[in-house]
């Protein structure tokens, strides 16, 4: 992975270097140097913040389904109760 591809990443995900080393626990200094001096960036590093930008945006969308089916659930249960006390009467 080129330096500049790693760090657009990052700054995609919103995840700062230091965030990043301690997700994957390897001290800052070795990440900071990654890129730099003729360090090329690790080759595992392109796979690990796709696969953890695909576990983000799964993430969003498990959110959104379960507000979604919160707000199907309240909907029924209104329309349940207002048709219970339609009934009482």
């Amino acid at each position: 992975m080129e330096y500049e591809k790693y760090r657009k990443t990052l700054k995609e995900l919103k995840i700062t270097i230091k965030e990043f080393s301690a997700m994957i626990n390897t001290s800052y200094g070795t990440v900071i140097k990654w890129g730099k001096d003729g360090r090329a960036v690790p080759d595992w590093v392109e796979t690990w913040l796709q696969l953890y930008s695909d576990k983000k945006k799964l993430e969003e969308k498990l959110k959104a389904l379960k507000e979604n089916d919160c707000e199907e659930y309240k909907k029924a249960l209104a329309k349940a109760l207002l048709s219970s006390l339609s009934k009482e009467k």
